[in-house]
């Protein structure tokens, strides 16, 4: 199919609650949108990427500047299929967010065109996914106790705290008790060293389901030697950044689940290409999350039906972030489990008046542009 022309466009977001994590504190997201335009159709992709490096790092002004002058300029034109356009951005290293956003929106793009919905084309098998929550560090224990209750009794099929130095086996010891049946699991954000073992080996007590990233954003040896004295199973989130970082990590017994968001790995293909790895190891995935808008969510939701993702992600209702989301479509779970949206594509549509409202940039790219 033939790509005409290209809009990115910069929002900015404000959630509706201040989400502290190991690295910091979020009280508003930027956005990258991305909108590609074919044979009278529009792709719509999103990039996760902040404008600091803090979970990684890609930053919005690099990947705004990757988009326009060097990635866009290369593949608008005539694209077979989704495997053509990476083989245009293969010769460019790293990069992932910025690829996955472009790559994504050329998935809607082109299962639009074949009136698909885009989880029929990546090798779906369901048509709603089990979701939970991620909840952020909070002013004190009663106030995530109180927290916690809320969105158990939503339905939410697990619950995800984000632990730091001092905030860790106290408050996730007080969850257990309180909710001792609950599926509940940590997520560290890279927050620990291999020298507090004794620290982690004593969550090993607490049932969870795993603990995730505990140690450095990049690493995978430590982390086989940390699963090795743990009972508790590691996830890993920041380390895995393509394929080859999935099976190496494997190889290396450093993760016995795994978490998958595709923006942070390049977008659906190399996603499914971990999907692949991942049920060759026999190991779990669930669906991570990076505070996307409806373009985003509905991207992982459509990915997440792959058979191998058993565990909760954390596609949970868009209310819980946003005022007002970014599409029309409301993307809410219900007991728990949250519809995939049909409809060819991913489903959903961009509420166009309230982006002019956010939009803080926007430029439109046409062959012939850029570097």
């Amino acid at each position: 199919m033939r790509i005409e022309r290209a809009e990115l466009i910069l929002l900015e977001m404000p959630l509706k609650f201040r989400f502290e994590t190991s690295f910091g504190v979020q009280t508003k997201r930027t956005v990258l949108l991305l909108k590609l335009y074919g044979e009278g159709i529009v792709g719509l992709g999103e990039g996760v990427m902040e404008r600091l490096p803090l979970f990684r790092e890609e930053t919005v002004e690099g990947a705004w500047y990757l988009l326009k002058e060097v990635f866009l300029p290369r593949v608008l034109g005539e694209v077979e299929n989704p495997e053509a356009l990476w083989e245009k951005l293969s010769p460019f290293r790293g990069n992932p967010m910025a690829k996955a956003a472009l790559e994504m929106a050329f998935q809607d793009l082109f299962a639009k065109s074949l009136g698909l919905p885009l989880f029929r084309l990546l090798g779906g098998v369901r048509e709603e996914v089990a979701v939970g929550v991620s909840l952020g560090i909070q002013e004190s224990i009663p106030a995530t106790l109180r927290l916690v209750e809320k969105h158990l009794s939503e339905g939410y099929r697990r619950i995800k705290l984000k632990i730091k130095p001092g905030w860790d086996y106290e408050v996730l010891k007080a969850v257990r008790e309180a909710f001792p049946e609950a599926t509940l699991t940590a997520d560290a954000n890279s927050a620990y060293r291999l020298s507090d073992l004794p620290l982690l080996a004593r969550l090993d007590e607490l049932g969870l389901d795993y603990l995730e990233q505990p140690l450095g954003y990049d690493d995978l040896l430590d982390h086989a030697k940390l699963q090795a004295r743990l009972k508790t199973p590691l996830c890993l989130d920041e380390s895995i950044t393509s394929p080859e970082r999935a099976r190496q990590a494997l190889e290396l017994g450093a993760a016995l689940v795994l978490n998958v968001k595709p923006a942070r790995l390049g977008g659906h293909g190399p996603s499914r290409k971990v999907h692949e790895i991942a049920q060759s190891f026999g190991v779990p995935l669930w669906m991570g999350g990076m505070l996307e808008t409806g373009v985003g969510r509905a991207h992982n939701l459509h990915l997440a039906t792959l058979p191998g993702f058993t565990k909760p992600g954390d596609t949970s209702s868009a209310s819980r972030y946003w005022e007002e989301d970014l599409v029309e479509e409301a993307l809410e779970a219900k007991d728990g489990l949250m519809p995939v949206p049909q409809g060819p594509g991913i489903g959903v549509h961009l509420r166009e008046d309230l982006v002019d409202r956010l939009a803080l940039r926007r430029e439109v790219v046409r062959a012939g542009a850029g570097a």
